[in-house]
């Protein structure tokens, strides 16, 4: 298996070599050069697969130059009851005939983002204690990758994190998470601006090609292929749950900032994964529900606030690897297209022929959350975080007329306390561990939207 860059640059690299990188060197994100195709066959047989078994089978494809041993050893020793809570890793609960939601948040931090990045951390530290390296880890969260990162690799030789987070934008949970932590690996950069804001940093930063190698970044925001990779396991997963034969086709109900989790079940689908729909779920930061609705894709100047804090994101980085797919693959199309900043595909035959791709879009409001919160607590007895309100809302709404649903979880309702009391008039459970989290003494670095600011904090600290 080989990778290249969206954008053309570059000769084909193999995973090792591009799992610490995150972007390409040209300012591209890495894809297969072709992807795996996957046979009924194959597909009867993973049916009775255990997690590890299925992610040891899946990402042996995506990465070939891992010993098998030593891939098998990191698979297995990070999806564990003991991690994840549950031997299933990612348990599916039956709402009712036909609507299923898949339980994807309850790793260390609570959150989706756990599954791939437990994996990460140990993929790391394999790597640089082989190569005899060091690691700094350079980030951008709207909420739970930041944390799931810093738990992943708060404990891991020779990495360091630098997390940016936009100021004021995070629920107190999630601030707690983050900036509790007083491991001097771990350093929460509190950016006076939005999402957007952090990640185009992040970008800056990993394009200074000369400062990037002085200081040994890399990244584990989405663009990092290998998360993507990692997250393609459970759609497959949740198929093997629910399907009761290889021909029955699904859809899933995806809540989406930065197209990193859809991202994963569009490539699931592209490798033959029954799916009838992937159903994107926004919030009122809705360009990703424009442009798949219209072809226009219209990013904003500052995202909205919401009570879905994850996905107040305006440019969805991994929206360039399915647009990259949408023009055939070819980069000179996509290094045109992104160059313009904002683009209209409407009318054209990309644009016309995206019904292929199976890929269908809404988007909810603090209400729609709300009542979506209520409905489930009401109709099925569970509580839902707003993220997932927002997916299931959406699912609901266009998922086909006859067929079965699954709504991916985001995150535990513990993580938006303010917003469950207001759905539903009471504090949500909370996991043990966690019952007075807000209270820990917090450490974080506030800063302004300034690369030099942010490089020389980085230099700073390095020199440490």
């Amino acid at each position: 298996m080989r990778y290249i860059s969206t954008r053309g640059g570059g000769a084909p690299r193999r995973f090792s070599e591009i799992l610490l990188d995150g972007l390409a060197p040209d300012g591209g994100l890495y894809v297969p050069e072709c992807l795996p195709v996957i046979g009924k066959d194959t597909l009867r047989r993973w049916r009775g697969l255990s997690y590890p078994d299925l992610a040891l089978e899946i990402l042996s494809l995506f990465a070939d130059d891992i010993q098998a041993d030593d891939l098998a050893r990191i698979v297995r020793a990070t999806y564990t009851a003991q991690v994840f809570g549950d031997a299933a890793i990612t348990p599916v609960l039956t709402l009712e005939p036909g609507i299923h939601l898949l339980r994807l948040s309850n790793g260390p931090t609570l959150a989706f983002k756990d599954i791939a990045m437990q994996l990460l951390g140990r993929l790391f530290e394999r790597a640089l204690a082989e190569n005899g390296e060091r690691l700094n880890i350079l980030g951008a969260t709207s909420g739970d990758t930041g944390s799931a990162a810093e738990y992943a690799m708060r404990l891991r030789r020779g990495i360091s994190v630098y997390m940016l987070s936009p100021d004021g934008r995070m629920s107190p949970f999630q601030r707690a998470q983050m900036y509790g932590l007083s491991d001097p690996n771990i350093h929460n950069i509190a950016v006076e601006g939005d999402f957007d804001t952090c990640q185009a940093l992040v970008k800056r930063v990993s394009a200074d090609a000369a400062f990037k190698q002085n200081h040994r970044i890399g990244t584990v925001n989405s663009i990092n292929w290998a998360r993507v990779a990692a997250q393609i396991v459970y759609y497959f997963k949740a198929w093997a749950a629910v399907a009761t034969d290889p021909d029955e086709p699904v859809s899933f109900a995806v809540p989406s900032g930065n197209f990193g989790n859809i991202c994963a079940g569009h490539i699931a689908r592209q490798m033959g994964l029954p799916v009838d729909r992937l159903i994107l779920a926004t919030n009122e930061n809705d360009v990703l529900d424009e442009f798949f609705r219209t072809g226009q894709y219209r990013p904003r100047g500052l995202a909205e606030a919401t009570s879905s804090p994850s996905m107040d994101i305006s440019r969805a980085s991994n929206l360039e690897r399915f647009v990259f797919d949408m023009v055939g693959r070819d980069p000179a199309e996509l290094r045109h297209l992104f160059g313009q900043g904002s683009f209209d595909l409407a009318g054209t035959p990309w644009f016309e022929a995206i019904d292929r791709f199976g890929i269908v879009s809404g988007s909810s409001t603090h209400q729609d959350r709300l009542t979506t919160i209520r409905m489930a607590w009401a109709r099925w007895g569970i509580e839902i975080d707003p993220h997932t309100a927002d997916g299931i809302k959406v699912g609901l709404e266009r998922r086909p007329a006859s067929g079965t649903l699954i709504c991916l979880e985001t995150a535990l309702p513990a993580k938006f306390e303010s917003v469950m009391v207001e759905a539903l008039g009471r504090k949500p459970a909370r996991p043990s561990g966690f019952a007075a989290i807000e209270d820990m003494p917090q450490h974080v670095t506030v800063l302004p939207a300034d690369l030099e600011r942010l490089m020389d904090y980085i230099e700073t600290h390095d020199r440490d």
